[in-house]
């Protein structure tokens, strides 16, 4: 970049333009050497353009400038008037009335420098330093006050007081002296400022121009005397230093490039600089015959400033390596930093939008109007899992992500909430706007997708919940979620909006769900028996237990209010702990105190969510050594969905059988029912669901479907139980089918333990073949 820089400079017509004005006037100086007359005549001629060219540098940069630095700009190019008008009055003078010939203005060409320098000091000190701490500034106007001591000592020695009373012109020594000051507080704040108005490419030629100008006004010898065409050329060169330096920095602005403009620096050399120029001010005026104890403590003072310089430039040196490696750790922390945020706001698989940034996201949009949310759940994703491994899975939600993202507007925001469950919010949209797009996701999941060479077709359950302002995001949320569960159980793959009917129902379930919570620890829950007889005699050889939940305000609560809900929390399974618990520890309880009860059986009812939790069987290995109740006495009762095509389930069952404990096959007949079933699952009984029985006597399909139970079960040697028996002909019937037991309202209805114990103890005893 810096190379493109200096092919600009060099190719630039203007600068090419002043630097052979330049030239020219060198050469004019030499032609007329020994024509002191001429020399200043072309000396002055060459300053004019020279003197114009910086301000009209200066005011074409103005409008390129920050606002900030306007007025920094319009300073310097009212300094090159006043420096253009004065050098061409004293050109024209020169040629009216040449005089001694001088390289030193008159009166009016001194009185127009003046004003064009004090522009240039107002606007040296006018533009914004860009110091923002109060550390920052104390420490700029340290180093400033050092350059400036250093350019005072040097103006005093060389221009106000010489050395030997040289130069006895003390308007022109204050000029001179003027000249140092704004160079050297021209350099400082150049060097110093963090953002100065100029670039450096283009300000080090006007801090030179400041410097050689007041430099070569007090040197002695050959260059005060102006006859010689090398002193010309250099009292030259300063006017076109600093007419190339507003030139330069429209160069490099219009250009785009880069002028070497301040980085952050620790440290600055300027002021050490200095230090040093003022030993050289020193040396040059000590007495020519000083003592060598003089010189000696002179130099060692010299020395020892050198040498705690140079430390100290060292240490500044070390810092600079520190802040460098800091600077890369705060680079990679910032990496991180970023990495991380996006990592919080960003689904890593997919590239949506995470649960966190889709409710930042509802939190905006909602205030602004009509909008809709879609939670959109797959359908049997697990399978995929489990056929075809994660890997597969992740394959297809990441095609499923950009399904959902074609299948909306720019403006919508897609997410992945977690799983294979995403979200979309639609800002603006209406409830029949949220429909169609349900419509198009769903059609737009039904193509089928590629998946390790498989082809997988995928669909989806959508919930759509309008959005109002004023809603609160999670709830809008929870709507949609509720909408979504409600299409699922509407056989999947289709989409419903949510209405307040829902929002009720599920609200009427959350209370359930916590009151459940508190049930067992309020000791709710009751066990009701009912008794099974057998058949052939009426003879009573066990009791089904079935719970009941006593609520203290709505009175007595049937299991088919609260057990299905229970189910799908997973709170069944310590209501159903409970339960085996209580209903072995009775059952314990009669075999001591009744002999008819010595061979009973209890069943109880097992959902397929207990039966599955990890340790079942030992559980219940360790409920019946605790209550004293013989294995064969407990009959775990499940239902067919409870262990169809269920691994986990089976295990369970064969452990279970392992320990002696009976198998019964619950409500037979009314599920998705496998013979299969039959084989593989170690079940004792079968009980024919209530369903077969009621209509019995007068249906004959249902006779026939109970006829075949009863021959399954014989033919396989399990134990047949008929549920719901009400009547007498049903009673008979059943029995001429070949069931051997039978439980219903005709024998009993679910009664409290206390009044099982009066049956058992008014029954006779049962042999234990007999007892089923």
């Amino acid at each position: 970049m810096q190379q493109n820089n200096w092919r600009a400079l060099l190719r630039d017509p203007a600068l090419r333009g002043l630097a052979a004005l330049t030239l020219l006037g060198c050469v004019l100086f030499v032609l007329f050497e020994g024509h002191s007359i001429h020399q200043v005549q072309a000396f002055w001629a060459a300053q004019v353009p020279l003197d114009a060219a910086l301000g009209l540098g200066a005011w074409r940069m103005r409008p390129l400038a920050p606002e900030r630095f306007r007025r920094f700009w319009a300073m310097i190019a009212f300094a090159g008037l006043s420096f253009t008008l004065g050098d061409s009055y004293q050109f024209v003078h020169t040629l009216v009335a040449p005089g001694v010939p001088s390289l030193n203005g008159g009166l009016v060409q001194t009185a127009f420098f003046a004003v064009g320098m004090c522009s240039n000091v107002i606007a040296c000190l006018i533009f914004p330093q860009g110091l923002r701490t109060k550390r920052e500034v104390f420490v700029f106007w340290l180093d400033a006050a050092t350059v400036l001591v250093g350019g005072g000592v040097m103006a005093w020695c060389f221009a106000v007081n010489p050395l030997n009373g040289a130069h006895t012109d003390r308007l022109n020594a204050s000029v001179t002296a003027a000249l140092v000051l704004v160079a050297a507080f021209s350099a400082t704040k150049v060097a110093l400022i963090p953002a100065p108005p100029m670039f450096r490419i283009a300000a080090w030629p006007m801090v030179a121009a400041a410097s050689v100008q007041g430099i070569t006004t007090f040197l002695p010898g050959a260059f005060q005397e102006a006859d010689h065409a090398w002193v010309f050329a250099i009292r030259l060169l300063p006017s076109l230093l600093i007419a190339a330096g507003p030139r330069i920095q429209e160069i490099v602005v219009r250009g785009g490039f880069t002028g070497g403009s301040a980085g952050r620096r620790p440290y600055s050399l300027l002021p050490y600089g200095m230090i040093a120029v003022t030993f050289l001010v020193f040396f040059a005026m000590l007495p020519t015959k000083a003592s060598s104890q003089l010189w000696g403590a002179a130099l060692g003072v010299v020395v020892i400033t050198c040498l705690v310089v140079g430390r100290q430039l060292v240490a500044f040196k070390d810092n600079l390596l520190l802040i460098g490696r800091l600077d890369v750790a705060l680079d990679d922390l910032r990496g991180h930093q970023d990495l991380l945020r996006e990592q919080a706001t960003v689904d890593g698989l997919t590239g949506l939008a995470n649960r966190v940034h889709f409710a930042a996201e509802m939190t905006r949009v909602l205030p602004g109007g009509e909008s809709a949310v879609l939670l959109i759940d797959l359908d049997d994703f697990k399978t995929i899992n489990d056929t075809m491994g994660h890997a597969a899975g992740d394959t297809l939600l990441i095609a499923v992500a950009e399904r959902l993202r074609g299948a909306v507007r720019a403006e919508d925001i897609v997410a992945r909430l977690g799983g294979d469950e995403f979200a979309i919010m639609l800002p603006g949209a209406d409830p029949a706007t949220a429909g169609r797009v349900a419509e198009e996701i769903l059609a737009a999941l039904l193509v089928p997708i590629e998946v390790q060479r498989h082809t997988v077709v995928t669909r989806a359950s959508v919930g759509v919940a309008a959005g109002r302002p004023g809603d609160e995001p999670s709830v809008l949320l929870s709507n949609a979620d509720i909408a979504m569960y409600e299409a699922k159980s509407r056989g999947k793959s289709t989409w419903v909006r949510y209405t307040d009917e829902m929002g009720a129902r599920i609200g009427a379930e959350a209370v359930l769900i916590a009151e459940l919570a508190q049930a067992l620890e309020a000791d709710e829950f009751e066990l009701l028996y009912q008794p099974i007889v057998r058949l052939d005699d009426d003879v009573l050889t066990g009791v089904e237990a079935l719970i009941r939940w006593n609520h203290p305000t709505r009175g007595v609560v049937s299991p088919v209010e609260f057990i299905p809900t229970a189910e799908r929390t997973g709170q069944i399974v310590e209501i159903g702990r409970w339960a085996l618990i209580e209903a072995c520890r009775q059952a314990a309880d009669w075999r001591r105190h009744y002999p008819a009860a010595e061979y009973l059986t209890v069943g109880v009812n097992v959902a397929g969510r207990q039966l599955r939790t990890p340790g079942f069987a030992a559980e219940v290995a360790a409920v019946l050594t605790e209550t004293g109740l013989p294995a064969g006495c407990l009959s775990v009762e499940v239902t067919e969905t409870a262990v169809l095509d269920d691994e986990e389930s089976n295990e369970a069952m064969i452990a279970l059988r392992a320990l002696g404990v009976k198998l019964a096959l619950d409500d037979f007949g009314t599920a998705a029912s496998s013979l299969g079933l039959l084989l593989t699952c170690p079940v004792t009984t079968l009980k024919l669901d209530r369903s077969f029985v009621e209509s019995i006597t007068t249906v004959g399909r249902q006779a026939a479907v109970s006829t075949a139970v009863s021959q399954m079960a014989n033919a396989l040697e399990f134990a047949s139980v008929a549920e719901g028996i009400e009547t007498e002909d049903q009673r008979s019937l059943l029995q001429g089918l070949g069931y051997q037991y039978g439980q219903g309202y005709l024998f009993s209805r679910p009664v409290p333990a206390d009044r099982i114990g009066d049956l058992w103890a008014a029954a006779t005893p049962v042999p234990a073949e007999a007892a089923g």
